[in-house]
């Protein structure tokens, strides 16, 4: 069965012959143009001498169809009568000689990918003489969820877009994670820098604040990745700026608020509009690596090992090993990745030493837990390490009849709380917001979520009381008020709240 099916054919069809004959799973050709039947049998394809136009003539199944004759209304009615006839296929279109506006906007109805080699010359030679293209005015992005910025139809689009993007910046390029960086976030600045790099744009990946949480750290060390720390750059010796897994400079970063932003790849979903050159925004994907996984493959840019090893992790860690707010696009990225990801690595990722703060709290947790139905909420005091909270809140839905856990405690003047829900019919993310958003900050998805408050507010304490106490009876009092009546998720639908702002 061929694999790839070619109609019509001419210089474009001729050139794309020579490039995919030796596939093992075959090309057939269509077309009535007899010299070109004859130069195509003489190289031994398979063609059949017949309409390109006609579906009576193709064979039962293809997955990939190649319409590429000169003549832009042949190639227009070719991919009309493929689409009907292979509605699940992947259809890539040459423009053809001279076509009309209308005959582009035809093509780029029915195909998945439409080719048009002069405008491709033109952005070649203006990319090598350093212009700008005719349209680079209009290419920078102002967006929000819903908008065509962040939901075009044809996503296989934006790797190419990616790259002009790349190509466009005047020197180094900076891959900012958000601070306190988890796998998904990690991987996806190490990838993002990878991709920059493979197309001459020198990159460095950087975080602030610190990789805290043990299996984050495991993974830095055992699989060697280069990351900076903002300690270590001097920001205005970039010459461009992207953000992966989050959305907005100065927010959750250490970039200053307001600093302007070339590229941001992100699955969480903005509050406000999102601004940059390039801006993939999608909230319906599991994983900020998914989407990174998504460019190397269709930009056929190979990662390392330990790329590979990270990006897998990172889908992994932010799907909850695919159980949580996962896609299909989750799925199909993992599977790419593991033909060179190191398993053995991995599973000692997966299960590092654990430092005895964490041992503490989760303790702590278990030992002050105020339980309300299937609710668990559980001061833990002072803390050293805001992440052994996450750790903590996912251990306590593993007790029996548990379906939300909100484990919270404070450190350096800043309450910090995470919370995880499993199987209940409520929003954690719109839950915290709802109980501590004025006092603080709060919001993520439905399942994990994250709040800060200051611990200002709690100054005038009594001096017959102590300050855990304080502490637990304003967080808590709050929450389960909130609890009382409580947002439900949508379905079908994602939060609004950018998680990766707010410690989960």
């Amino acid at each position: 069965m061929p694999r790839r099916l070619l109609l019509g054919c001419g210089a474009v069809g001729n050139t794309l012959v020579e490039r995919a004959r030796e596939d093992r799973a075959g090309i057939l050709a269509i077309t009535d143009d007899t010299g070109w039947a004859s130069t195509l049998r003489d190289r031994n394809v398979a063609t059949v001498e017949a309409d390109p136009t006609d579906p009576a003539s193709y064979p039962d199944h293809a997955s990939v169809v190649l319409v590429a004759s000169d003549d832009p209304a042949r190639n227009v009615a070719a991919a009309q009568a493929a689409r009907e006839h292979y509605p699940d296929a992947m259809i890539v279109a040459h423009v053809g000689t001279a076509p009309t506006a209308e005959q582009v906007a035809d093509l780029d109805v029915v195909a998945d990918h439409v080719v048009d080699p002069v405008e491709a010359t033109t952005r070649r030679v203006l990319d090598a003489v350093g212009l700008p293209p005719r349209d680079a005015q209009d290419e920078r992005v102002t967006g929000e969820v819903g908008s065509p910025g962040f939901d075009e139809p044809d996503v296989q689009e934006r790797p190419p877009r990616l790259v002009r993007t790349l190509r466009r910046i005047p020197g180094d390029l900076l891959v900012v994670a958000h601070d306190n960086p988890d796998p998904d976030a990690i991987a996806s600045a190490l990838g993002l820098a990878r991709i920059a790099e493979a197309i001459g744009t020198p990159a460095d990946a950087v975080y602030g604040g610190e990789i805290a949480h043990q299996e984050n750290r495991a993974m830095v060390n055992l699989l060697d990745l280069s990351l900076r720390t903002f300690a270590d750059v001097d920001i205005d010796s970039y010459a461009g700026i992207a953000l992966v897994d989050h959305s907005r400079a100065g927010i959750n970063d250490s970039l200053p608020e307001g600093t302007v932003v070339d590229i941001v790849v992100d699955h969480h979903p903005p509050r406000g509009p999102i601004e940059g050159t390039f801006v993939d925004v999608r909230p319906d994907i599991g994983a900020t690596s998914t989407l990174i996984a998504d460019y190397l493959s269709r930009l056929g840019i190979a990662p390392d090992r330990a790329i590979a090893t990270a990006l897998l992790y990172g889908i992994r860690v932010d799907t909850r090993d695919f159980t949580r707010e996962v896609s299909i696009a989750d799925f199909e990225a993992a599977a790419s990745l593991i033909p060179d990801a190191d398993e053995s690595t991995l599973e000692r990722v997966e299960s590092p030493s654990v430092s005895p703060e964490t041992l503490r709290v989760l303790a702590a947790a278990i030992e002050n837990r105020d339980v309300r139905e299937s609710v668990i909420a559980s001061c833990v005091g002072e803390i050293t390490d805001r992440d052994a909270l996450a750790q903590a809140a996912d251990r306590l839905l593993d007790l029996e009849d548990a379906s939300v856990t909100f484990v919270y405690g404070y450190m350096n003047g800043m309450i910090y709380g995470s919370a995880r829900a499993r199987g209940a019919d409520l929003d954690v993310g719109e839950l915290l917001r709802d109980a501590l958003e004025q006092a603080g900050s709060a919001g993520g998805h439905a399942n994990m979520a994250g709040a800060q408050v200051p611990v200002g507010i709690l100054e005038a304490v009594a001096d017959d009381e102590s300050f855990d106490e304080v502490v637990e009876a304003f967080v808590s009092g709050r929450f389960f008020e909130a609890l009382d009546d409580p947002p439900a998720p949508t379905p079908g639908t994602t939060p609004t709240e950018p998680a990766s702002d707010f410690p989960e």
